[in-house]
């Protein structure tokens, strides 16, 4: 049963920030209207194997390092700073038209704020200055003062320890079926955004809020 949280977690790339201008670049880049959705699942698949694997290293250099494989795989030779200038697209992503006017009415409501990422800190913090919505957060987090990727439990346990929260009084915001499977795993409650296609896990429970977009999230929660 949903009960009224007092932090709200979010997820950045997706959930908060439309990622479609590095999409563009990706694809042109490696000439295949799928290569993003290859390079960015390949992306997030390393990024557990580092966790599984017991070591860490940065979300950038695992993105970098992966858009190296999948440039060999559709066959295009890209030098090390061709690929830097592609993914520094990174931070210069807007915001989805949704959030401001829902992460605004979600502070009139007196929520605690949070934005919790696989990014590198430096990397979010300038994203979500780009987007203009950097104000609306108490704390923006980062996976790296814990060295280990969403959705291990080590992630979600660091956001709730820094931001001295109980579980059961923090709700994920997610667009990502793993990123909620994650937070049911740590004890947080969910709340799924359902960004274009995106879709939940079947093998687990439905979030405890499934929304269209933020302004709803808001509507619901400031009830």
């Amino acid at each position: 049963m949903l009960t009224k949280p007092k932090l709200l977690i979010f997820d950045v790339n997706e959930t908060l920030l439309n990622m479609q201008p590095l999409k563009s670049k990706v694809n042109f880049a490696l000439k295949n209207d799928f290569a993003f959705a290859i390079w960015f699942s390949t992306l997030l698949h390393y990024s557990l194997v580092e966790s599984v694997s017991q070591r860490y290293r940065s979300f950038s250099a695992i993105a970098a390092a992966t858009f190296e494989m999948v440039s060999q795989q559709f066959n295009v030779s890209l030098t090390p700073a061709d690929i830097q200038n592609i993914l520094s697209t990174i931070t210069k992503l807007p915001a989805h038209p949704d959030v401001a006017e829902g992460l605004t009415n979600l502070k009139l409501a007196q929520y605690k704020i949070a934005a919790l990422t696989n990014g590198d800190l430096k990397v979010a913090e300038a994203q979500l200055n780009y987007a203009g919505i950097r104000p609306y957060f108490d704390m923006v987090l980062s996976v790296e003062s814990v060295g280990y990727y969403k959705p291990h439990p080590n992630a979600y346990a660091h956001a709730l320890k820094t931001m001295n929260c109980a579980g059961n009084d923090a709700m994920m915001i997610a667009a990502h079926g793993w990123d909620i499977m994650g937070a049911q795993q740590a004890g947080i409650q969910s709340c799924f955004i359902a960004r274009p296609s995106q879709f939940q896990y079947p093998l687990v429970a439905e979030a405890d809020l499934t929304c269209s977009d933020l302004i709803e999230v808001a509507r619901v929660l400031a009830a």
